[in-house]
């Protein structure tokens, strides 16, 4: 994390590494598996950052999730005639332990900062995140297809 210019190309590729290709690489080994079984559903973890919205110091996450995003559209396009959905879940803060190890020392007031970003006002439960995934992968989400899908409580359109 930080400005651009201070952004080393290990860094650069650690991140992309982790949110990008190793989706590549998941996907480029399932994909013949459920092509083979009629079909299949895969969800990405995106994020609002890179797609809606952009912030300081977050080059390198942004182009990665943004990329999972045309990834997503790219597959579900490349596969749907064979019964391949795929989308992107693109969550907001959410309440999770390491939520809070990345702020160590954060004063009270940063957790109330960072949930007046959002829309409704406070953070996701984990339960919230999983339960859209679940839908997508579902057959609720049989005409569901190339979509990314905010369950970010409202983050990526708050100007408030």
């Amino acid at each position: 994390m930080g400005e651009l210019p201070s952004l080393s190309i290990e860094d650069w590729r650690k991140t992309l590494d982790t949110n990008l290709t190793s989706a590549f690489l998941a996907t480029k080994h399932q994909i013949p598996a459920m092509v083979a079984r009629g079909g299949g559903s895969l969800v990405f973890t995106s994020s609002f950052v890179g797609h809606a919205a952009g912030f300081p110091g977050t080059t390198a996450y942004a182009a990665s999730k943004a990329g999972l995003v045309g990834l997503t559209q790219s597959l579900a396009v490349e596969f749907g005639a064979r019964g391949v959905r795929v989308n992107a879940l693109l969550p907001g803060g959410t309440d999770t332990p390491s939520n809070h190890a990345n702020l160590p020392g954060a004063a009270p007031e940063t957790r109330g900062f960072i949930e007046s970003l959002h829309a409704l006002k406070r953070l996701a439960r984990p339960e919230e995140i999983a339960e859209a995934a679940l839908y997508l992968a579902s057959d609720a989400a049989s005409f569901v297809t190339g979509a990314a899908l905010f369950v970010d409580g409202g983050v990526s359109i708050n100007r408030t």
